[in-house]
């Protein structure tokens, strides 16, 4: 296969065109601002979005709010930025030998040449440092949470190397904010909690093997393993599976949250959260084609505006 040159001015291959870190981020930074992701924020968002759930349902659960809660959401939104970044670093120093034989990745900044392991390396202990000092300032409980995501964080970029379901992997690290944000909030780990992390982690299955089809090809010729290499023709039937997980679980995470405390038009519009979601991940579904690249990207990225959707339900049942 036949690779077509780098972009002369470092643009990664899938981030969008004219992106804020191409076009106004100081030179000098720019290949340390690709290797966080920040010319993509789809991964931000898909991290961060969890955490708003966890927050929104455990103020549903008790029926209290207050100004800490806008701190949590805030420092929540920080970390997921600097977290993300540092993930993503770690996962471009791991995979580095992988990226450049991949003609999605083979133009992001270490295999390109743009910065070397050692300054990633130290770049990735910066951000992760500094989330760490924001992690600080929430319950201790959260704070321990908080260290211990870094396993699954570590883990995920090897995955790959030894399962076909990588994926898993990954939700569980994406979307460890919804267990730490409830503990923020309540103090303590909780059965609703547990469970809507359970949903998370079967909507980045879904996600996130539509997102590896554009890689097949690739990965098979290099032995990198996926869902999206293991469902193969048979992915549709397998996305209808996690859709219908993640709708149950978070439905059942509702229900749990509201059950003690919640009124019953509380309960009955955070329901609306997951159905309305799950009508998105539907409607993906009908527009997938696991042999357009490009149409893969487009339904991955839409993601954003599916975790949005149950966020603005929960959100609606605090005021009721």
């Amino acid at each position: 296969m036949s690779n077509p040159p780098l972009s002369p001015d470092g643009h990664v291959a899938d981030a969008v065109k004219g992106n804020w870190v191409d076009t106004i981020a100081p030179e000098a930074t720019r290949p340390y601002l690709r290797l966080s992701r920040a010319d993509r924020p789809i991964g931000t968002w898909l991290l961060l979005l969890p955490c708003l759930w966890g927050l929104t349902l455990a103020m549903v659960h008790d029926g209290q709010a207050s100004w800490h809660d806008a701190w949590i959401a805030i420092g929540c939104a920080a970390g997921a930025w600097l977290m993300r970044g540092a993930g993503c670093t770690w996962n471009d120093i791991t995979d580095r030998d992988f990226d450049g034989q991949v003609e999605r990745t083979r133009s992001r900044p270490i295999p390109a040449g743009q910065v070397s392991v050692r300054g990633a390396v130290i770049w990735m202990c910066a951000q992760a440092l500094i989330a760490f000092a924001i992690l600080l300032t929430f319950h201790v409980n959260a704070i321990l949470l908080g260290i211990l995501a870094l396993l699954p964080v570590a883990i995920y970029p090897f995955a790959k190397r030894f399962t076909w379901w990588p994926q898993v992997f990954l939700g569980l690290a994406f979307n460890w904010g919804a267990l730490l944000a409830w503990t923020a909030h309540t103090g303590q780990l909780e059965a609703p909690a547990v469970v809507l992390y359970l949903a998370g982690i079967s909507w980045t299955l879904f996600y996130d093997t539509i997102y590896a089809h554009q890689d097949t090809e690739d990965d098979a010729l290099i032995g990198i393993k996926s869902t999206a290499r293991l469902f193969g023709t048979n992915t549709a039937p397998w996305l209808r599976r996690f859709l219908m997980g993640t709708v149950g679980l978070m439905g059942i995470a509702v229900i749990f949250s509201a059950i003690d405390d919640a009124s019953v038009m509380a309960m009955v519009l955070a329901l609306g959260g997951p159905w309305a979601m799950g009508w998105h991940m539907a409607w993906q579904l009908r527009g997938l084609d696991i042999e357009d690249p490009a149409k893969c990207l487009q339904l991955f990225r839409a993601n954003r505006d599916t975790g949005i959707i149950p966020l603005l339900f929960f959100g609606a049942a605090l005021f009721v």
